[in-house]
């Protein structure tokens, strides 16, 4: 008899520990604004299974941007978050207001072959952005070169990465890694606050292939629960800089400037004092840059009088900057070490085609 119970003991125990961990849940996100950040980035449990698979976890939400910003050819891998029961406002005028609690999270990787972005990758920085009770929070972690963890280094840094291109070269850089403070050089506003990017309307309205099918992104957030009030009908939508089919050179140029250089260049950004405006609600062509005189000069204009001379890419201020490898001349300041090439190509084919007259250019 007391081997019979002692059968059914072990076989309960035994059933339990199955039973367990069949159904085990992984952890929930952890974001608590409350206390201090993380020093491991799975500590916030954004993503399930194997780290650097990037595999979401419950309301952690994948999207993507019709026009991106340019960083040394990087991809991102942007996803966002927002606490249970809350959402943000639909609004077409600005970023999205994210609520209290909410963190986007983008990683940026390199392909080992970019014409293969679903195979081998590494990547190299998950930069968060946390909205704390007193404004966001701007977070990075840098991953080991094993692959398996990313830790809180706010102090920036260098790091080798090397890929095959797209033309099938290879190509290596020192990838920089921002310090917290240069992080402020594009999402500072004026009204002295910390501000995401890329989360606009305009930017997010584009279909997403979703592990349970594609369906645009606006959609998918209303359905979602973290955008409220949205108006039925048609969204507004900038172009995607590269989509020369369905696009204008005018069209994808001014959505390239927007997202690369708007957040400074505009009415509340750091480079408003420079009286050159690029974000695309703009529609004075003297704060465009048209036949506009540099407010400063030196050798960052290269020794060109105007911004932008029309049909003249080698009169342009705009052009050399974009152009130049020295970080005292290059625009955008941070971000980038390298040249954009296809970027660089659409400002000299839009300055190329412009109809507007021919200004004084020396």
């Amino acid at each position: 008899m007391k081997t019979k119970f002692l059968f059914l003991a072990i076989a309960c125990v035994f059933t339990g520990i199955i039973f367990h961990s069949c159904n085990t849940q992984p952890a929930k996100i952890t974001v608590d604004i409350s206390r201090s950040p993380f020093e491991k980035l799975s500590d916030y449990h954004f993503f399930v299974g194997t780290l650097n698979e990037l595999k979401p976890n419950d309301r952690l939400i994948p999207y993507d941007l019709i026009t991106p910003l340019f960083t040394d050819y990087a991809f991102k891998a942007r996803f966002v978050y927002v606490p249970e029961g809350k959402s943000a406002p639909y609004d077409t005028s600005q970023v999205l207001q994210l609520p209290v609690g909410s963190c986007l999270v983008k990683n940026f990787y390199y392909p080992e072959d970019f014409n293969k972005p679903e195979g081998k990758r590494r990547i190299m920085e998950t930069r968060l952005l946390v909205h704390r009770e007193k404004g966001w929070d701007n977070l990075d972690y840098i991953w080991n070169d094993e692959q398996t963890e990313a830790l809180l280094d706010n102090t920036g840094g260098i790091k080798k990465v090397a890929w095959t291109h797209y033309d099938g070269a290879k190509r290596e850089i020192d990838y920089l890694i921002p310090n917290k403070n240069q992080c402020k050089s594009c999402h500072w506003r004026n009204d002295a606050s910390f501000s995401p990017i890329g989360p606009k309307i305009r930017n997010l309205n584009r279909d997403y292939a979703y592990a349970d099918g594609t369906e645009n992104q606006i959609t998918h957030w209303i359905k979602a629960g973290i955008l409220s009030n949205a108006p039925t009908g048609e969204h507004p939508k900038i172009a995607n800089w590269a989509d020369s089919a369905h696009y204008s050179t005018d069209q994808r140029a001014r959505a390239y400037l927007e997202m690369n250089c708007g957040h400074c260049h505009n009415p509340k950004g750091p480079a408003y004092t420079s009286g050159l405006l690029l974000n695309i609600d703009n529609t004075n062509l003297e704060n465009l840059g048209i036949c506009k005189s540099p407010v400063a000069a030196g050798k960052a204009t290269g020794g060109r009088l105007v911004d932008i001379a029309p049909r003249d890419n080698e009169a342009s201020i705009l052009v050399y900057r974009m152009e130049s490898d020295d970080p005292g001349i290059r625009m955008p300041e941070i971000g980038r070490s390298i040249l954009h090439v296809e970027g660089v190509a659409l400002i000299r084919q839009w300055i190329n085609e412009m109809k507007y007259p021919a200004c004084a250019t020396r």
